[in-house]
């Protein structure tokens, strides 16, 4: 993946960042696995877990200096270190046409169905067909996407949620929040996508028309802020199809139908993510 010049390889000799204009508290630099071609560090997370504010206190001047922040759950199945990291396997997102990425995915999941009954898909489906039904439009922002994103991150570390069970605040060196695991090489979505780039294609195409922001990574989840989510049925069943084509366990081992599925869409500011 193509990749901006990594300020993290500085934080081994100035753990604070004072010469990237950072005062960051005690925190470890993440490698990606031995076997990838990348050089260097490819994350940077606080060794103490994450509260409210930080997001807004640390995001902020990390990103003037080339970092974006992004919540790590260290609970469960291990923090990053046991995540098989690798960025040198990604692709570039930008090579990727988001709608064709969903055009296909939608395609592939449809025919893997074609073992089960075809009423019984149609109606996990419904009100779309076996054709894809193409983008869903773009609402209005209601909210800034960063102050969207610094509430979503607040609400993940107060304690209230299950998940994540550990968060803790990283920083990445990406281009945009979209591009994030790729920048890491995450590999969440494995069972569904060997190139994780191609769903950041999509996340991009979701900054753009929902501004959404990357906030949370685990082992396989994924939450993202969202400061245009769809405010009517209508809207909401249309962007659940995109959600199908880009993460299928959502509908498939969760809600068990799109127009299920889009109700829990309707006005929600966090879309969360995950691949069996």
């Amino acid at each position: 993946m193509a990749t901006l010049p990594n300020p993290l390889p500085r934080l081994a000799s100035d753990p604070s960042g004072r010469s990237l204009g950072l005062q960051l508290p005690p925190g470890r630099l993440i490698e990606a696995v031995p076997e990838d071609s990348s050089d260097g560090p490819v994350l940077w997370h606080a060794e103490k877990g994450a509260a409210p504010g930080n997001w807004t206190a640390l995001g902020g001047p990390a990103g003037r200096a080339g970092l974006l922040p992004v919540l790590v759950d260290l609970g469960g199945r291990g923090g990053p270190e046991t995540w098989d990291l690798m960025p040198g396997e990604a692709s570039y997102p930008g090579d990727h046409d988001a709608e064709d990425v969903l055009a296909e995915f939608w395609e592939a999941d449809e025919e893997e169905d074609e073992g089960d009954r075809d009423d019984e898909v149609a109606e996990m489906l419904a009100p779309f067909g076996p054709d894809w039904p193409g983008p869903a439009p773009s609402p209005s922002l209601t909210i800034d996407p960063a102050a969207c994103a610094a509430q979503v991150a607040d609400s993940l570390t107060d304690g209230t949620r299950s998940w994540p069970e550990r968060p803790h605040l990283a920083l990445v060196p990406a281009r945009r929040s979209a591009d994030i695991p790729a920048a890491i090489g995450w590999s969440g979505p494995l069972n569904h996508e060997n190139d994780v780039a191609r769903l950041c294609a999509v996340l991009r195409s979701w900054e753009d028309r929902f501004g959404i922001r990357v906030v949370a990574l685990g082992f396989d989840l994924l939450a993202v802020s969202v400061a245009a989510p769809p405010t009517t049925t209508e809207e909401a069943e249309a962007v659940a199809a995109e959600h199908f084509a880009f993460c299928p366990d959502n509908i498939t081992q969760g809600a068990g139908s799109l127009r299920a599925y889009a109700k829990e869409l309707v006005g929600e500011r966090t879309w969360y993510f995950w691949w069996d």
